[in-house]
């Protein structure tokens, strides 16, 4: 850094990227933590325009967060790629250090973990989990931290089903695979972890058991999906996608910064207030 530019910038990257929180997160967090002198923007780029865009960045750059479908693309770019990171081949977040080195973190692990814990949810002994994208493989490293016996996995497809299991080995976490004609049974496991895209799980709100226990739907916009809309006015805890995208972002400017504790209450106010106005 030369004495004449302090500026520090910080920017989240992927294809399609214009309905990011990111931005309203981040930045939400350098004025609470008066870093007038950062800036935290948005850009389009695809698996292909990647490289370019790493090789066009400056001193000034502080750190990176990438969403689909970047996560796995950048790992051959990095000199550096975390535990958590490598155990579900995904990178969310890369920190450019003082030395000049990529480093590649995930933090939709332990921001998944941390969003639980908010919740008093610590442990369990069963969890189910909807869905086997790449957001599926992110919930089974987290429950691999808290969940000390089986998981089952309910899924559409006997391919998808082999991949949950792989990820169950992987991890070292026992996996049981289902049919998502029957995943209305999942909707009684103490911990729910919904990760399928908008609408997948609608037809299955008529099923919520009478006392539910935690449902964690990573879903934001819209909001409350309609399984997270009849699980609360059932009683159940409900996690949402934006407690997961704020734990996953406060993780990201701490490391991006050096700055901690991030200020959680200020990035969950701002990304609440930016929701309201869509």
């Amino acid at each position: 850094m030369s004495g004449t530019d302090s500026r520090r910038r910080a920017a989240v990257l992927g294809s399609p990227i214009a309905h990011s929180l990111s931005p309203v997160l981040h930045r939400a967090a350098y004025e609470r933590l008066g870093l007038g002198d950062w800036s935290y923007d948005r850009f389009e780029v695809d698996e292909e325009a990647l490289p370019g865009f790493f090789e066009r960045l400056g001193p000034q750059w502080a750190g990176l967060s990438l969403t689909m479908p970047l996560k796995r693309a950048v790992i051959p770019l990095l000199d550096e790629v975390s535990e958590t990171a490598a155990s579900v081949e995904a990178v969310n977040t890369v920190v450019f250090t003082e030395d000049g080195r990529r480093a590649g973190d995930n933090t939709d692990i332990p921001g998944m973990v941390a969003a639980l814990r908010e919740r008093g949810i610590e442990q369990v002994d069963t969890a189910a989990v909807l869905g086997a994208g790449a957001t599926a493989s992110s919930a089974l490293a987290a429950l691999a931290r808290i969940c000390t016996g089986e998981v089952v996995a309910y899924v559409r497809s006997a391919a998808r089903a082999a991949e949950m299991r792989q990820w169950g080995e992987r991890l070292d976490i026992q996996v049981r695979t289902a049919d998502w004609a029957d995943a209305d049974q999942a909707l009684h496991a103490p911990l729910v972890i919904a990760t399928t895209p908008a609408g997948t799980t609608d037809a299955l709100a008529a099923a919520v058991p009478e006392r539910p226990a935690t449902l964690f739907d990573v879903l934001y916009d819209p909001w409350p999906t309609d399984l997270a809309a009849r699980w609360s006015a059932y009683g159940g805890a409900v996690v949402s996608g934006l407690d997961l995208l704020v734990h996953q972002a406060v993780l990201q400017v701490e490391r991006m910064t050096g700055r901690s504790p991030a200020p959680l209450d200020a990035m969950r106010k701002a990304g609440e207030h930016a929701l309201a106005g869509h």
